[in-house]
């Protein structure tokens, strides 16, 4: 009966562990907007976000990023990253992007699901 219960409660939650890693395919349409200045191929008016998962911010080869988001200490491990898309200027404030954010938690998880796969 306590295997029972168990497995239930598992059925349960990995649904939901599931829609926290977020959706690759849907994070890839998240991402149009961000074409505008980022790809991953080369630098644009923003940095090549190829690999940006885990990098240092600010370090990226060849891209001229501003002295708050070099000096900011972050690395953009997926929770930075998630504050990062949602509000920019709140995250690492005088920096130079000039993107409102995302607000929407589902969004940012597929967005972030889709940056991980161009590592």
């Amino acid at each position: 009966m306590r295997h029972m219960i168990l497995g239930a409660a598992l059925a349960l939650l990995l649904p939901v562990a599931a829609q926290a890693e977020g959706d690759a395919a849907a994070g890839e349409k998240a991402f149009a907007p961000c074409k505008a200045c980022h790809n991953f191929e080369k630098n644009g008016v923003g940095p090549d976000l190829k690999g940006i998962v885990g990098r240092k911010a600010g370090t990226y080869e060849g891209y001229n990023y501003s002295a708050a988001l070099k000096n900011s200490g972050l690395t953009w491990d997926e929770a930075n990253l998630k504050e990062w898309i949602k509000d920019p200027k709140a995250k690492v404030p005088g920096n130079k992007m000039v993107f409102p954010g995302i607000k929407d938690d589902k969004k940012l998880d597929d967005l972030i699901a889709y940056l991980k796969t161009k590592g």
